[in-house]
């Protein structure tokens, strides 16, 4: 102990009021007003107004007392978790021995201030009308021009550009160059959209960019250029992908995409979608001609075998090849007709990726039905000619027919075994003859029997 204060000496001890009050002189003395940024946590409201909480970031914390006073001057509500810029001085509090900061005022800080601005844009903007969806357009189905405001150098136009290209889309883009981020972004935006409205032929607008702060992307919630996109003549999609929900652009064009690659497949899907059909009506005027020409040959076998039971061999040979050349001929004039039809569904589909398909898919669809209604009159009257002759030939045969002999007053003489009696010779040495008739079959006594 001696060797100790003979050490640190034996000096006059000072009280623990009059060591904090030399700290707090020193602290107050050395730190004047200041702001400082933090986010709030552990905030306490007391009941006499007063807000107590700790200011902190990722490696120290400050605790805070803002009196009720200044709390009662803040146009916002502090919580938890807040990011805020407060101005206040150092202070000791002497009975607890410790430095805390005094709150003068706060601001919020970066996005708490942005959020809080978007929310009043948007109601603003919602309560005059521009989010309603009766104002709301449809995208063309087949646009064949798509203009895309953002920045030429992003991934976000490379990215919209390799979708439209893996999707087989082959119209025109044109990129209008834009600031998308910083100070006078919302401006560039404004006279690119400008510029873009004064171009000719534009079907589709396209406004975005990639990700990025609630900061970055402000440009897209600006006020004026929202009026601005409100007011295109041209169908619009805003594609920006923020982290937000949403951007004010998103709320005003005619249509929202999550990202510049989503509004690509978006735009292309109905492109796709056309090609399909078109190849499923092909296949379908394909599948409906050979499907006729089956029922025409199962119609033409029938035929066939009805004529083989009510007419003589001769006939029905001559009936057969007269048949089998309408076939080769029907078959033949339906190969050329499935073959002129394929190759202009060709030219007709290479025609279409060339050019414009919204004014030339009506003209295809009607080339289409012009071409399955001519396909099918022929059809239709072929097969009615073919029937109309076999109907004059079953006419001929019938006349021919042992009936129609009968009917006409000839009867059929036949012995007693049935074999039929074609002399008179033949009549006498029968014992018995069988007389068949219109109406039935009796029998015929020989005189030369009546006599004996």
């Amino acid at each position: 102990m001696n060797s100790f204060l003979e050490q640190f000496g034996d000096g006059e001890a000072s009280s623990v009021t009059e060591y904090t009050r030399r700290i707090k002189r020193l602290l107050e003395g050395s730190f004047g007003p200041e702001w400082i940024r933090g986010e709030v946590s552990n905030l306490r409201k007391q009941a006499s107004g007063h807000l107590y909480f700790s200011l902190k970031d990722e490696n120290a914390q400050l605790p805070v007392v803002m009196f009720r006073g200044s709390a009662s001057g803040l146009d916002f509500e502090i919580h938890d978790g807040m990011e805020l810029l407060i101005y206040g001085e150092l202070s000791v509090y002497e009975p607890h021995g410790r430095y805390q900061l005094i709150a003068r005022g706060a601001i919020e800080s970066g996005q708490g201030r942005l959020h809080r601005e978007f929310e009043r844009l948007k109601k603003k903007l919602l309560a005059e009308g521009l989010f309603d969806k009766e104002r709301k357009r449809s995208l063309p189905e087949f646009p064949r021009h798509i203009g895309f405001i953002t920045s030429p150098s992003g991934a976000a136009v490379q990215d919209f550009i390799r979708i439209l290209k893996r999707r087989g889309w082959t119209g025109r883009l044109t990129v209008f160059p834009a600031k998308v981020q910083g100070r006078d972004a919302a401006q560039s935006l404004i006279r690119s959209l400008a510029i873009a409205m004064r171009l000719p032929g534009l079907e589709v607008l396209v406004v975005g960019r990639g990700g990025g702060s609630l900061e970055d992307l402000w440009c897209f919630n600006d006020e004026s250029f929202a009026r601005a996109l409100a007011e295109s003549p041209v169908p619009t999609i805003s594609a920006v992908g923020h982290e937000i929900d949403f951007a004010l652009s998103d709320f005003v064009a005619d249509v929202r995409a999550e990202t510049p690659s989503a509004a690509a497949e978006l735009i292309s899907s109905s492109f796709l979608e056309f090609l399909d059909r078109l190849e499923a009506s092909r296949e379908f005027m394909f599948q409906a001609m050979e499907s006729g020409l089956e029922e025409a040959r199962r119609s033409l076998g029938d035929m066939h075998a009805r004529l083989r039971a009510v007419a003589p061999q001769r006939t029905i040979e001559t009936a057969k090849l007269k048949l089998d050349e309408l076939v080769s001929r029907f078959q033949l004039g339906t190969r050329q007709a499935l073959g002129s039809f394929r190759e202009r569904a060709n030219i007709a589909r290479s025609d279409f990726l060339k050019t414009r398909p919204d004014r030339n898919a009506v003209r295809c669809r009607q080339a289409l039905t012009g071409l399955e209604n001519r396909f099918a009159r022929s059809v239709d009257r072929r097969l009615g000619e073919i029937r109309n002759r076999f109907q004059e030939t079953n006419l001929r045969f019938q006349s021919l027919s042992p009936d129609t002999a009968l009917k006409r007053g000839y009867a059929i003489l036949a012995d007693e075994k049935g074999s039929i009696l074609r002399a008179v010779d033949q009549i006498k040495r029968a014992n018995r003859v069988k007389a068949t008739v219109q109406d039935g079959e009796t029998w015929l006594e020989n005189e030369r029997e009546r006599k004996s």
